[in-house]
């Protein structure tokens, strides 16, 4: 499959044009009448490429492209616009477009330009891939010190796995791999272990962890809306990380405090009885 589009504008023709022009190129293509639904179907999807119009009732496309840049800075955004100006051209590039079509355009420029903006996305994503594997390359030698400290104690693996997560800040599939060879165990056993224990993760995790808890003593006392504040306020969903990767959200079952409800923890610091209206605060001090 070639990626996954969605196009967002209030004149279904265009949707549906885009639709019949780059479904047969292999994309998967879903369409949206507005910036508003858009933002509702990327909190819930994941896309490569947004085409949207700029002119648009309600929130405009520079306003979704403002909050895309904040929730998914990676998607590739080409803006097709019936009214283009200088102005907001100049707006749309300077928050990071791939690329611009007026309208009317032909089948051939659509394509033409989405194959061009996919082929920029996916060279991004090799580049932050990359990036990461650098990273641990770097660390390797510390984590094979590591595994031989504690490959011949009983029960090696979880201190093995908690230092290596401290070390590197989260547990890949690379790494998985090289304690899994290094304790001569299987893969999948790692793996088991993994993701059986919440204090584990195979996800980068921000600066400072927050972790919201639902379970149902903190539920009851509105642990849902301090969870919304939270996203809101960070402009990132829950698993997710802060462009700046300063702060990253997690939700957790129970963490045994129900007494304090509701909790939030930050990084090893626990906060109870917290205010959902003044739940951001907390984070003041995290800057």
């Amino acid at each position: 499959m070639a990626g996954n589009i969605l196009i967002v504008d209030d004149e279904p023709v265009v949707i549906k044009s885009c639709e019949r022009i780059l479904q047969p190129e292999g994309y998967m293509v879903k369409g949206s009448s507005g910036a508003q639904e858009a933002m509702g179907l990327l909190k819930n999807n994941a896309f490569d490429i947004i085409i949207t119009d700029l002119k648009m009732p309600e929130v405009d496309g520079i306003e979704l492209i403002r909050w895309l840049r904040n929730i998914n800075p990676s998607v590739g955004i080409i803006v097709i616009t019936g009214y283009p100006s200088q102005e907001s051209i100049k707006d749309a590039l300077e928050l990071g477009i791939i690329d611009y079509l007026p309208k009317p355009f032909s089948p051939e420029i659509l394509i033409d330009v989405a194959s061009k903006a996919m082929s920029v996305v996916k060279a991004m994503a090799h580049v932050k891939e990359t990036t990461e594997e650098e990273e641990i390359e770097k660390k390797s030698m510390e984590l094979l010190s590591i595994i031989e400290k504690n490959k011949y104690k009983p029960g090696s693996l979880i201190p093995v796995l908690q230092q290596a997560q401290e070390l590197i800040g989260y547990l890949p599939p690379s790494v998985q791999r090289l304690i899994a060879k290094g304790l001569n165990i299987p893969v999948s056993e790692v793996h088991a272990v993994v993701s059986f224990y919440s204090f584990f993760t195979m996800k980068p995790k921000g600066k400072h962890n927050l972790r919201v808890c639902l379970g149902t003593a903190c539920y009851v006392k509105r642990s849902a809306e301090i969870l919304e504040k939270l996203k809101d306020f960070l402009k990132i969903q829950q698993g997710e990380i802060t462009p700046d990767k300063r702060f990253s959200l997690e939700t957790v079952r129970c963490l045994g405090a129900c007494g304090l409800a509701p909790v939030v923890v930050v990084d090893h610091d626990t906060y109870g009885a917290v205010d959902p209206v003044k739940a951001t605060e907390i984070l003041e001090q995290y800057k």
